[in-house]
């Protein structure tokens, strides 16, 4: 199913910068009560499923974007007052509300964000239009009303007119975001702050978390197109449940990535290193069982543990690693599926001794006893005749990675029913 651009709002909204800010910051004098910024802390912006009480629906995550890392924003303007953050995000089920998480997690420094709006409607923090976020903490927004339409683009619209140090992102976003100021306005290819997106829905049964790597986040897939795996997966559903991707390129269970963040200059969005995340391990409280309303998780990790360096070499370290976090999972009530890892053979890492880790990963996958349920994606993509590689009609060209055929294989692989499956007890496994 083709998947809808919104191109006639991104077009508004890219052409009336000055105008927004003008229209934001009457809206916050007037619709919002408080002299000044807000410190959030941990406690107060834990996430809750739970709808405020004249709701008829719950809270439901329906778009996220991991924190993955922070980097130097080299931004020389004298007048950051007049810059905005537009961060186009793609939802997977619609509603009648919002409500909007904003990271500092990589920061070193309070970050102040002043103006904040979903789709141009203004948003407040406990009832004031501004907040300061501390260093290495999160905030959730107050809901706004804003009818949010389903597999359609959405813009967050953000200003940090004293944004100094670490800029908490998520690059690699294969969606073409914005920055604008007095010069003009940027693409970029980083979601800046914004980490996730909940809506008031009470049709949705709950929020399907796809927690994985560089295969699940996307890459080699067309930009703008939302043909990433999870994307294919939420046009199966058609609204019964939200899905969450919470892909992180490079990311690995047993170990942090080794990438680094750079400054990045007048493009907004080049110019920086390799940023591969905390390992899933670490992040699977706050970027899977943190979701809100989540329901499922497919964990679709482990590659990059056999094939970047150091590379692992015990298939079992893998395979337990996996089966902690479905503990962690099962310990909340929720339901996992778990997917094979695919072949890498032509990339430049591949070796037959990894490749043999890798199988052996994916046979004790297979054999049960780590997961609820099982996709196989390595079936779904190998290639019969030589199993250690692609077939080429899904791959990307670098061996590893899919293009927009291989993803919307993947997608069209995971069994709907076992998504609706109540979870099994361990004597079930």
């Amino acid at each position: 199913m083709p998947r809808r651009h919104g191109p006639a709002l991104l077009t508004a909204l890219v052409a009336g910068t000055a105008a927004l800010t003008a229209i934001v910051a009457f809206a916050g004098s007037v619709l919002f009560s408080g002299s000044g910024p807000k410190q959030i802390g941990t406690e107060s912006a834990a996430r809750t499923p739970a709808a405020p009480a004249h709701s008829t629906g719950v809270w439901i995550g329906t778009w996220a974007g991991a924190p993955t890392a922070g980097v130097a924003d080299t931004y020389t303007d004298e007048d950051l007052t007049r810059r905005t953050i537009r961060n186009v995000v793609h939802t997977s089920i619609g509603g009648d509300a919002a409500r909007i998480t904003l990271s500092n997690l990589f920061g070193t420094r309070p970050l102040l964000v002043d103006q904040a709006t979903v789709n141009t409607r203004p948003v407040s923090f406990r009832g004031a239009p501004s907040v300061t976020i501390p260093a290495g903490e999160q905030v959730v927004s107050d809901p706004v009303v804003v009818p949010v339409a389903p597999d359609a683009d959405l813009v967050v619209t953000l200003r940090t007119p004293t944004a100094d140090g670490p800029v908490t992102i998520h690059p690699n976003s294969h969606q073409t975001s914005y920055v604008a100021d007095d010069r003009g306005t940027w693409h970029s290819n980083l979601w800046r702050y914004l980490t996730a997106v909940d809506v008031r829905n009470k049709a949705a049964a709950g929020a399907i978390v796809a927690i994985g790597d560089s295969l699940t986040a996307g890459t080699g897939s067309t930009l703008d197109a939302n043909g990433r795996w999870p994307d294919v997966l939420s046009d199966r559903l058609r609204g019964r449940y939200a899905v969450v991707n919470q892909g992180i390129a490079g990311n690995r269970i047993l170990r942090d990535g080794q990438g680094y963040g750079q400054g990045y200059g007048q493009g907004y969005g080049q110019g920086y290193g390799q940023v591969y995340g905390q390992r899933a391990s670490a992040r699977f409280e706050r970027d899977a069982l943190g979701v809100a309303d989540v329901k499922t998780v497919i964990i679709a990790l482990g590659i990059n543990d056999v094939q970047q360096f150091p590379q692992e070499q015990n298939p079992q370290r893998i395979a337990d690693a996996l089966r902690a976090m479905t503990e962690r999972a099962h310990a909340r009530g929720l339901h996992v599926v778990g997917a094979t890892l695919m072949p890498f053979e032509g990339y430049l890492t591949w070796t037959p001794a990894q490749d043999a880790v890798r199988m052996q990963v994916n046979a004790l996958i297979r054999a049960g006893g780590i997961f609820d349920d099982v996709v196989d994606f390595d079936q779904a993509v190998r290639d019969p005749y030589r199993p250690s590689r692609l077939l080429p009609e899904f791959d990307c060209g670098d061996h590893l990675h899919l293009n927009d055929n291989g993803y919307l294989r993947l997608g069209q692989r995971v069994d709907l029913r076992t998504l609706h499956q109540t979870r099994r007890t361990s004597d079930q496994l």
